[in-house]
């Protein structure tokens, strides 16, 4: 039986919102948020959840950060530049999600309170089922991530993490992929 809210690999897909080289190292705890993102994408990759990747003014604040760019180049997913802060709110995104027709987005990038968290709000008040890896995510400062998060769980997103999340997608430990996803926890140690 299917819980309300329980991530289910055939309904979910993953947007990784902005984790472009030149911003990345400006963000607070920028390794943990890169290890994560990889970790999150190398699972993802195993239970075939379909990604979305957002490049924010590329030409300025440079493509996406390399050691994702090689998970996701070995992929069918999608970069797309958008000019908007929210994802949602970029046409050529919000189509290809709407294309994707999966109701559960898992939610990874940069920075927390401003692109990750309009992407949030927009894609809670569409009815998505909206889960925030909050070690995958991140901001220049404290006090703007702490209140994102407390913002986008106060509208009714879900706050995780990227090992809770590949947990819940594998469901069980007798399978192949349960074998595959603990090798990709164990290259990448838990966040502190």
């Amino acid at each position: 039986m299917m819980r309300p809210h329980q991530l289910i690999p055939a309904r979910a897909c993953v947007l990784v919102i902005d984790v472009q080289e030149k911003l990345l190292p400006l963000i607070r705890n920028h390794d943990r948020v890169t290890q994560a993102s990889v970790k999150l994408l190398r699972g993802a990759t195993i239970f075939s959840v379909p990604m979305i990747v957002t490049e924010q003014y590329p030409k300025g604040l440079g493509k996406t950060g390399a050691p994702l760019t090689d998970v996701i180049s070995a992929t069918t997913s999608r970069v797309l530049e958008k000019p908007t802060f929210s994802a949602w709110a970029d046409p050529g995104v919000r189509e290809a999600m709407i294309a994707l027709d999966r109701p559960q987005v898992i939610v990874i990038g940069i920075e927390a309170h401003v692109c990750v968290q309009q992407t949030v709000l927009d894609l809670v008040s569409r009815d998505y089922d909206v889960f925030v890896c909050a070690d995958a995510i991140g901001s220049r400062g404290t006090m703007d991530y702490d209140r994102a998060l407390e913002r986008m769980r106060h509208e009714g997103a879900w706050i995780t993490t990227v090992e809770s999340v590949l947990f819940e997608l594998c469901r069980r430990c007798d399978t192949p992929e349960f074998k595959r996803m603990l090798e990709v926890i164990k290259t990448s140690p838990p966040p502190e």
